[in-house]
């Protein structure tokens, strides 16, 4: 860290007072609905560390700018005013001298009898002009400071009426600390017992079906609320959609054909430190949304619940060149913060399909984004993080990919961050996918996308697909089983936010993002999706009980897989976005949990098999291994590998040193009946059925198991069966 090497050389700041300065001492007024009458004195402050912090009485402010010229720091004591989108004319303006508040490429200046809280603060930042250079500052603009730990802005979620609200950076060092309480424990589950739930602090209590209070729908309280409901299926972590401030508004700010959507999922951050501040409760603003964070995090971790999250790196809000949104990075230095071509015509690069790409393994930002991952573990107590298109964290300055990244070995070998789950997303928008190549050091797990469109094809009935699919339910080892990695570091999925929701994948053959308005040529087309005979809803009983079907398949698949499993909100009572697959933008039923109507309505079946099923995956030994199989430890009744149009697979799980009674396990993806040999039960111990995916609710998951299962056992079509032995 740097250490300022300066005398401090004090000036003096008048701010409305009666008392008489020297004429050699600078003058700056406030505007006249200012009474505080407080003399300030600043001096020339420390540039460690970046961001704001108290020094006694004082405050400190730090910022980098390498190619800076001028800074100004811009104040408003008052704090936030009713008309806030036009306080930066009001606010209080302080120069910073670069042969005095400059060390090295940090700006600083400590103020004295400065509030400690509720002041609002941003940066005018000026320096080279010229967009052949590269840099884009802008001395008309209030810059947001990069380490600035709140921000204060538009205080309620879509409010028409701060549509164009600007944004600034907030303290607070008069409040108590957070109160964790003495009982309090964070969660330690080992990687291998996980169950992650990816879901949406906003969309998981937004709607009226709810029966919350509107006061606290979309918000940190309102998950707190619904803890009851995570309980019941059985998860026991959270992957929160991003939480950092972002601008739900950005698409509404220039005519496009987007600007009818309000940006919901989050992946457009603003500030990397702050929590954002629209899912506080009743318009509460930063404080808030701090508080309640943490309230929501302890709440979740008494009842067992870890919280990990989804964090994007990869790119900011303040998009491209053609239709900049400047509130931070870019007016405070474009060519250190973000990939720069200045010998091409479109200068940004775009890596991440947002318009910019974060410098990730510059020096400066690659300290900003482990400063601000150690605050949320240190601060907030998160048990993890998911780094959204983590391969820009394996590019250069240029764009060319590392195969040693600094930034993610330094989040792997970090005192904290190594103790944390740490996932990545294994690709990005420029091509560069990982999958089981993703620089880990033994540490970091990675989506499995592999596992994703393997299961799909098998269990929609491909051909030529059932070896793939006994290497994805097995582990993945072709992908995972090098040097000390382990199974648990596949992240196994069949659904994630982006993409079809489990019911439309199974009801839907195309994408249908007319309502998106870009005429459905955004989100995937390689959905690998079957409509099981009709595209989208119908009152076709047959129908309708292969897609109850279809989705039981896929659940059970991903639960009795080796590696982590992870599930998307509204799958366990079978949610429909109606064959949208890219749905950040809707702010409506499309995305939000459905409580009453189709909960409740599936409870008692739905509900009830994934519920089981979790609570199986969780309580049986054999689904929760930290090593990979060996042939001891698996048995497939297969001899069929090589037939491309065999769609069967069988084999036995057994319990080995590890407990809990041998399994059996079959799926049938073809379109007619299979009668399946059950091998014998091993010595003294029967086969007891416990799920068939064929059988309606309740039989579909017996507790327990029932016994009487002969040796062929009749698989109807797109069924599957799991077995369990037991005296």
């Amino acid at each position: 860290m740097l250490h300022c090497p300066k005398p401090e050389m004090h000036s003096k700041i008048w701010i409305e007072s009666s008392v008489t300065l020297s004429p050699e001492e600078p003058l700056v007024e406030m505007p006249p609905s200012t009474k505080s009458g407080t003399l300030l004195r600043s001096s020339t402050g420390r540039p460690s560390p970046l961001g704001v912090s108290q020094l006694g009485d004082a405050v400190n402010f730090s910022l980098f700018s390498k190619h800076a010229t001028s800074v100004t720091l811009c104040l408003s004591i008052s704090g936030r005013s009713r008309e806030f989108s036009k306080m930066e004319s009001q606010m209080q303006e302080i120069p910073l001298n670069p042969k005095e508040n400059k060390t090295g490429d940090i700006w600083h200046v400590c103020i004295e009898n400065l509030p400690l809280s509720g002041v609002l603060y941003g940066y005018r930042v000026d320096g080279p002009e010229g967009w052949h250079t590269g840099h884009r500052f802008d001395k008309n603009l209030i810059l947001i400071d990069p380490y600035a730990k709140l921000i204060e802005g538009r205080r309620v979620f879509g409010d028409n009426n701060e549509k164009m609200s600007r944004f600034l950076g907030t303290y607070d060092f008069s409040s108590l600390p957070f109160d964790w309480g003495n009982d309090y424990k964070c969660p330690e589950i080992p990687e291998k017992d996980l169950v992650i739930y990816e879901m949406s602090v906003r969309s998981f209590t937004a709607d009226k079906s709810s029966g919350l209070e509107p006061s606290i729908r979309g918000s940190y309280l309102g998950v707190i609320e619904k803890i009851p409901h995570l309980l019941e299926l059985g998860i026991n972590a959270v992957e929160l959609l991003p939480v950092f401030e972002y601008d739900e508004f950005e698409f509404q700010r220039h005519p496009n054909p987007r600007d009818h959507m309000l940006n919901v999922w989050g992946y457009s951050t603003m500030n990397f430190f702050s929590p954002m501040s629209r899912y506080a409760s009743t318009g509460g603003g930063p404080l808030a949304a701090s508080l309640e964070f943490k309230k929501m995090v302890k709440a979740l971790h008494s009842a067992g619940i870890e919280v990990i999250l989804d964090v994007v790196y990869n790119h900011t809000n303040e998009a491209d060149d053609e239709h900049p949104y400047t509130t931070s990075f870019r007016g405070i230095d474009n060519k250190v913060y973000y990939m720069v071509d200045t010998n091409s015509y479109v200068q940004l690069l775009n890596f991440s399909g947002c318009g910019n790409t974060f410098n990730c393994n510059h020096p400066m930002v690659m300290e900003l984004i482990l400063d601000s991952l150690r605050y949320w573990v240190t601060e907030y107590h998160v048990n993890g993080f998911r780094f959204d298109l983590a391969s820009v964290l394996c590019r250069g300055p240029d764009g060319t990919p590392l195969n040693a990244p600094l930034i993610v070995k330094a989040i792997a070998k970090d005192p904290v961050l190594s103790k944390c789950k740490i996932i990545a997303e294994p690709w990005d928008c420029g091509g560069l996918y990982l999958v089981g190549r993703f620089p880990n050091w033994d540490r970091w797990a990675e989506w499995n996308g592999k596992y994703r469109d393997d299961m799909r094809r098998f269990i929609k009935g491909d051909g030529g697909m059932k070896g793939t699919f006994a290497t994805r339910i097995s582990g993945s080892s072709d992908l995972y089983q090098i040097n000390a990695r382990k199974p648990y570091h596949s992240i196994n999925f069949v659904i994630a936010h982006d993409g079809f929701t489990l019911y439309d994948l199974v009801a839907y053959n195309s994408k249908h993002n007319e309502m998106n308005g870009e005429g459905g040529r955004d989100g995937c087309n390689d959905n690998y999706s079957w409509n099981c005979g009709f595209e989208g809803e119908t009152r076709d009983p047959a129908i309708n009980a292969l897609r109850s079907r279809q989705m039981k398949n896929f659940h059970l698949a991903l639960m009795v897989s080796q590696g982590t499993p992870m599930m998307l909100m509204g799958d366990e009572y079978a949610h429909t976005r109606y064959g949208n697959n890219n749905s950040y933008g809707h702010d409506t039923a499309m995305n939000h949990f459905q409580w009453n109507q189709q909960l409740d309505a599936r409870k008692e079946s739905h509900f009830r098999f994934f519920a089981e099923t979790i609570r199986f995956h969780r309580q049986h030994p054999l689904l929760g291994r930290d090593t990979f199989l060996t042939k001891a430890d698996i048995t497939w009744h297969e001899k069929n590998w090589d037939n491309f149009d065999s769609r069967f697979l069988s084999f036995s799980l057994h319990e080995g040193k590890y407990g809990g009674g041998d399994l059996y396990i079959a799926f049938n993806a073809h379109d007619y009946f299979v009668k399946s040999v059950v091998p014998p039960p091993p010595s003294g111990k029967f086969w007891y059925r416990v799920v068939d995916t064929n059988l309606p609710s309740p039989d579909d998951f017996i507790v327990g198991g029932v016994p009487g299962v002969k040796k062929i056992y009749e698989m109807a079509p797109y069924s599957a069966v799991l077995l369990h032995a037991k005296p």
